[in-house]
C-alpha cells in the first residue's frame, strides 16, 4: 500500500487541485502570521539558541495548520468538499492512524512534500539572505532579502502542504490502489 500512495495522493492531487489548494492556501496565509512573527522576535539576535528556538516554534505551527489540512480535505477521496469545521480534531486522528498503520507512506510523503519545499524556497532564501542566515541567527537582513525568502517560504507551503495532507488522508483511511480518490476503496 505505502508505494501506491504518493502516486494515488497525486492523481487525487491533480482531480480535485481546486478544493485542495483553496484549502491549502488558507492553512498557508494563517500559518505565515506566525511564522514571520517569530522571525522578526530575534531579527537581530545574534544568537544560535534564539534561531533554534524560532525553529521549533515554526515547525510546530506548520505541524499544526498541517494536521488542520488533514483534517479540512478529508472528504476529498469521496467526492466532498473541504471543510475547516472540525478539521484540527478530524486531522489529528487521521494523522495518528496513518503514522500508525503506514508510517513508510508518511515518511514517503514528508520527504517528497520536503524535497520539492526545498527545492522552492532555498534558492531564493539563500540568493536573498546568504546560506550563513538561512541556516543559522537572520543577522539583522535587509527587508527585501527577508521578504524574498518568505515569500519563497509562503509559496512552498502553497504547493507542499495539499500534497502530504492527501497522502495522511489517503493512508489513514487504507487506501491508496488504482481506485484511490476516485471515491473507492
Amino acid at each position: 500500500m505505502s508505494a501506491a500512495l504518493v502516486p494515488s495522493a497525486l492523481r487525487l492531487l491533480r482531480r480535485r487541485a481546486g478544493a485542495a489548494y483553496t484549502a491549502g492556501a488558507l492553512a498557508t496565509a494563517v500559518n505565515t502570521v506566525p511564522d514571520v512573527l517569530r522571525q522578526v522576535l530575534v531579527w537581530s539576535s545574534p544568537s544560535s539558541a534564539a534561531a533554534l528556538a524560532v525553529d521549533v516554534v515554526g515547525f510546530l505551527t506548520a505541524l499544526v495548520a498541517q494536521v488542520w489540512l488533514v483534517g479540512a480535505l478529508a472528504a476529498l477521496p469521496d467526492g466532498g468538499s473541504w471543510s475547516a469545521r472540525g478539521a484540527l480534531h478530524r486531522g489529528t486522528g487521521l494523522a495518528v492512524c496513518a503514522v500508525r498503520t503506514a508510517p513508510g507512506a508518511v515518511l514517503a510523503g514528508v520527504v517528497t512534500g520536503g524535497l520539492v519545499s526545498a527545492l522552492v524556497t532555498l534558492p531564493a532564501s539563500v540568493a536573498a539572505l546568504g546560506w550563513r542566515s538561512v541556516l543559522g541567527p537572520l543577522g539583522d537582513p535587509p527587508v527585501g532579502a527577508f521578504a524574498v525568502a518568505a515569500v519563497s517560504d509562503v509559496v512552498a507551503s502553497a504547493l507542499t502542504l495539499p500534497y502530504l495532507a492527501l497522502v495522511v488522508v489517503l493512508a489513514a483511511r487504507g487506501l491508496g490502489g488504482a481506485g484511490a480518490g476516485r471515491g473507492t476503496a
